[in-house]
């Protein structure tokens, strides 16, 4: 008997019924969310001070509500960590995911709340599986184990009842017990802190598991499944775990990594789905193998808003609410949640591609762009770029960062890049050309830069060294789980950092 079948209709394919929803009703969807959210915390210190009792209608919510940073909630989550309750959403709140959404030594501390772990990262994970089933009826997803590659957690201000970490961390100490059946490693393995030693033991523990599917950080899970390789003394992965057919990857773009995995895994049953589970909430998941955008999960813990990205850092920025966005427009997501973050700014950009149903991609962060010279260029120019002079120099790329450099000896200005490579291009000034002119055909504002290099010359590309990166993360205690490298940054901070390790 296929247990994946039998569960599939019994447990997920139902909820897709739900999910065909999203075309037609969604403004009617996201209202319900809202009414349900504010009138749960509607007896809270937040929703007293905010008059959510007098909230009817969305035009309430943006009158009553201002739009939030980390540094305006920071006050509270101090004081929901010190102990107290009631503050921001009315049940317990026990566990802060630490965001690792930017690098800065300052970490935050984002609330986690029962309801939010339930209506939303746990039903996002579900959906993703249902998602998938739907679109591979003969898959036999159960028929072995999930891996599932996640940080660590530590107590809370050193207090018993309360704890912070990993949001990856946080869903696998609170999971379904009868999940452990079929998840890989067990939870003393999967929650150590310190990521090398980790690696070795999920190394171990799992070499002779039968793995149908992995979740994690693409660039984490490729760390792991090196280590893998190297142990069995196999040259892919399908000769480990012969009935994996599935990724669920999240957490920084594949578009770098695409071709790595292809290589060590080879079986044509393989299958990419992306996810976007943030310390803040399951945002979306990929609902067409042949289509990059996500689907924007309507019906979770989550009321989303958006606000255009030239109107980031307004006094009265405009914001609108999902029926309102354009198509093609690049936004900061603004998120309100079930675990009291309310007109959160989360510092993703996002685009959307579709309406009926809602269809986005990431594009980047409002604090990761550059923009010293008014080019405006964003991640997802830079991921475009990046993917064409792979593919016409034959190289792979591992990690990369990339900075404005002002003004050289010679008064000039450019875009600097570091980048490892898995495989060197064929010819780096070629990769570095195509590159630039891909940029310019992806960015008009970029072009326009660089009209008869006068504002801005070439872009010079840097070969880092092998583990660069790793290091760079490693000297910040920051390896493994969800930290990410900044892939661009308006300032020099973090790429003189990296050259000066790369001497």
């Amino acid at each position: 008997m296929n247990i994946t079948r039998f569960l599939n209709k019994v447990y997920f394919a139902p909820r897709l019924k739900e999910i065909e929803q999203y075309t037609d009703h969604a403004g009617e969807l996201q209202q319900r969310v809202l009414q349900r959210l504010t009138s749960m915390a509607a007896q809270t210190e937040w929703g007293r001070a905010h008059h959510y009792a007098d909230i009817h209608t969305y035009e309430d919510f943006k009158r009553n509500v201002p739009i939030q940073t980390y540094e305006e909630v920071k006050p509270y989550i101090l004081r929901l960590r010190a102990g107290e309750q009631n503050l921001l959403w009315p049940t317990e709140i026990r566990w802060f995911a630490k965001s690792s959404g930017t690098t800065n030594d300052k970490s935050k501390f984002l609330p986690v709340s029962r309801e939010s772990l339930k209506d939303t990262h746990y039903r996002g994970g579900q959906d993703a599986v249902a998602i998938y089933l739907g679109q591979n009826p003969d898959s036999r997803l159960f028929s072995g184990k999930a891996l599932i590659l996640g940080g660590s957690h530590a107590p809370n201000l050193n207090t018993n009842h309360s704890l912070v970490g990993d949001l990856s961390a946080i869903l696998i100490e609170n999971i379904n017990p009868l999940v452990n059946l079929v998840r890989v490693p067990c939870k003393r393995t999967a929650l150590m802190e310190h990521f090398e030693p980790k690696i070795e033991a999920i190394a171990n523990e799992t070499l002779r598991a039968d793995v149908t599917n992995l979740s994690g950080v693409p660039s984490w899970m490729l760390v792991l499944i090196k280590r893998l390789l190297e142990k069995s003394g196999k040259q892919g992965l399908e000769e480990v775990w012969p009935h994996l057919e599935v990724f669920f990857h999240g957490g920084v773009a594949f578009t770098p990594y695409r071709e790595q995995y292809k290589q060590i895994i080879r079986s044509s049953r393989m299958h990419y789905i992306e996810t976007y589970n943030a310390s803040e909430g399951y945002f979306g998941t990929q609902n067409d193998p042949n289509d990059p955008a996500m689907l924007l999960m309507i019906d979770y813990g989550i009321f989303y808003e958006f606000i255009p990205l030239e109107d980031v850092g307004k006094d009265h920025p405009h914001v609108c609410s999902l029926t309102e966005v354009e198509l093609g427009k690049n936004y900061a997501m603004v998120i309100s949640t079930s675990a009291g973050l309310w007109r959160y700014m989360i510092g993703d950009t996002v685009k959307f591609t579709r309406r009926d149903p809602y269809k986005f991609i990431i594009t980047g962060r409002t604090k990761h762009f550059i923009n010293a010279f008014g080019e405006e260029l964003i991640v997802d120019n830079a991921e475009k770029g990046l993917a064409k002079a792979c593919a016409e120099t034959g190289a792979q790329v591992t990690d990369y960062s990339a900075a404005p450099v002002f003004m050289d000896a010679n008064a000039k200005c450019r875009h600097q890049w570091l980048i490892e490579f898995a495989r060197m291009p064929d010819d780096l000034q070629k990769f570095a050309r195509i590159l630039d002119e891909t940029l310019k055909e992806v960015n008009s504002d970029y072009e326009a830069k660089r009209q008869n290099d006068l504002a801005l010359q070439p872009l010079e590309v840097i070969v880092a060294r092998r583990n660069l990166f790793h290091d760079w993360l490693e000297g910040k205690g920051k390896l493994g789980g969800q930290h990410k490298i900044p892939r661009l940054s308006n300032t020099r901070e973090y790429i003189e950092e990296m050259l000066k390790l790369n001497e």
